[in-house]
C-alpha cells in the first residue's frame, strides 16, 4: 500500500480527497502547513507527496526545495486555476507534476498512479524490457534504473523520476532527435495531459542538476521548434 502525504490548509480538500484516496487504497497522511510536513517527512518520507503552493508557516515552494536536498520522490503540486507562474517555478524546482484546481478528484487519482507506475518502472525489473532496467553508460553519463541512480564524470546526480526517464530516453539514442510529443508518452501516462513548457521545464531542471556536476556540461541540445537531442561527448 502505497503512502500519500497530502498538504493543505484548506481542510475541506485535505477531508475530501483523502477520503479518495484511501477508498482507492492508499494509505493517506494529512498535514494543513509545509512545516507540519516537513517535521513528518524528516522522521519517515511517504512515497509521494500531494503539496498546495500557497500555505501558511511554509509554503509549498519551499517545502519542495527542502526535499529535493534528501530525496527524488514523486511530488505533484496543486496549483490555483492562474498560477501559471508557479507552475513552471514548481516544475523547474524539482516537482513531477501539477493539477490545477479546482480539479476532479479522479484525475488527481490517475495522475498519482501514472507518477508510481513511473516511479516503479525505474526502481525495478519488473516493469519494462531489459533495455531500459540494464545499465547505461554515454561517455561521462552513467545511468543505472535499477537503482535510480545516475552520474557525471563519478559525480553523482540526483534525479526526480521524470528527470531520470527523460534523460534515459534522450541517451539511449545519442544523435537522435528526440520532438516534446514522443518525450511526454515517455515521462507521462497517456490519460495525463501536459503541453509542451512542461516538458521545457523538466529539460532545464535536468541541464541545471548536470551542471552542478560538471558547470561545462552541454550534451543535451535543443533543436528550436523540433525537440531535443543527446549528444555524446
Amino acid at each position: 500500500m502505497s503512502k500519500i502525504a497530502l498538504v493543505d490548509d484548506d481542510r475541506n480538500i485535505l477531508t475530501s480527497v483523502s477520503m479518495t484516496l484511501e477508498a482507492e487504497g492508499f494509505e493517506v497522511e494529512t498535514y494543513n502547513d509545509g512545516q507540519a510536513a516537513l517535521d513528518a517527512f524528516n522522521k519517515k518520507l511517504p512515497d509521494m507527496a500531494v503539496l498546495d503552493i500557497k500555505m501558511p508557516r511554509m509554503d509549498g515552494m519551499d517545502l519542495l526545495q527542502r526535499l529535493r536536498q534528501k530525496t527524488a520522490m514523486p511530488v505533484i503540486f496543486l496549483t490555483s486555476k492562474d498560477d501559471e507562474i508557479d507552475e513552471v517555478l514548481g516544475l523547474r524546482m524539482g516537482a513531477d507534476d501539477y493539477v490545477k484546481k479546482p480539479f476532479s478528484q479522479r484525475l488527481l487519482v490517475e495522475r498519482i498512479r501514472a507518477l508510481l507506475r513511473r516511479q516503479d518502472a525505474v526502481a525495478t525489473d519488473e516493469v519494462g524490457d531489459a533495455e531500459e532496467t540494464k545499465v547505461m553508460e554515454r561517455g561521462d553519463l552513467r545511468m543505472d534504473p535499477l537503482r535510480h541512480a545516475v552520474s557525471w564524470k563519478g559525480k553523482d546526480v540526483s534525479l526526480t523520476v521524470t528527470e531520470f526517464l527523460l534523460l534515459q530516453a534522450l541517451a539511449q539514442r545519442p544523435g537522435f532527435v528526440k520532438s516534446r510529443d514522443q518525450l511526454m508518452d515517455v515521462a507521462y501516462d497517456d490519460q495525463v495531459y501536459v503541453d509542451d513548457r512542461t516538458i521545457d521545464s523538466h529539460i532545464k531542471r535536468l541541464r541545471k542538476k548536470m551542471r552542478s556536476a560538471d558547470e561545462e556540461f552541454s550534451a543535451i541540445e535543443t533543436l528550436y521548434g523540433i525537440g531535443y537531442r543527446y549528444n555524446e561527448e
